[in-house]
């Protein structure tokens, strides 16, 4: 069984505190955009909230289960925690909810090469991975999650699995352009977003 996390719990202060996940892309909401993809793929969707205030904002959408953060204020492996407390899924797929563009073609690869390790995580050519944007093995997370040695950073959570790094440049062949990363962090990306599909 295979599972899809919504990391929804971000303060949005680079995109002056606006909702980013309902900002609009190609007529659909970012968090319409996941759901709809991640439903090809997963068994269960799971958006992770910051607090149950925040969960009321998500009762719209039927078909996904919406969960509160259980250990605030830690960021993306705060997300990452309640989602696999959640989670039925031995694998799961882990996003931001600011990234729009999310490739079913690609996330199929990567939950195709997360074989023999407990995560695939793309990488970039200067090193930068996308944390954000992988598949884990639950009991790993799990595992990371417990004990004196808690994961208690996304540096702390790769650091102690096996990872299968992907390069970045190898998933071309399911996205050319590799939209499936793009990021909107602030309005001058949403802004940047919109003059590239100025239909949105």
């Amino acid at each position: 069984m295979r599972s899809g996390i919504i990391l929804a719990g971000g303060e949005a202060r680079r995109a002056g505190g606006k909702e980013k996940y309902f900002f609009n892309h190609c007529g659909e909401t970012f968090i319409s955009r996941l759901i709809s993809t991640l439903n090809e793929i997963v068994d269960e969707v799971i958006i992770v909230a910051r607090d149950n205030d925040q969960c009321r904002r998500f009762s719209g959408f039927t078909g996904v289960r919406v969960v509160p953060d259980r250990r605030q204020g830690r960021g993306p492996v705060g997300g990452i925690h309640a989602g696999v407390c959640e989670a039925e899924g031995d694998l799961l797929f882990a996003v931001a909810c600011d990234m729009p563009c999310v490739s079913g073609s690609v996330i199929e690869y990567l939950f195709h090469v997360t074989e023999g390790f407990d995560a695939a995580i793309p990488r970039w050519e200067n090193g930068m991975t996308e944390p954000l944007h992988a598949v884990y093995r639950r009991q790993a997370l799990v595992e990371r999650f417990e004990g004196a040695d808690e994961a208690r950073s996304m540096r702390d959570l790769m650091g102690g699995l096996s990872v299968n790094y992907v390069d970045c440049n190898l998933l071309r062949r399911y996205d050319p352009d590799l939209l499936t990363f793009t990021n909107i962090n602030n309005e001058e990306d949403y802004a940047h977003l919109r003059a590239v599909f100025p239909e949105v």
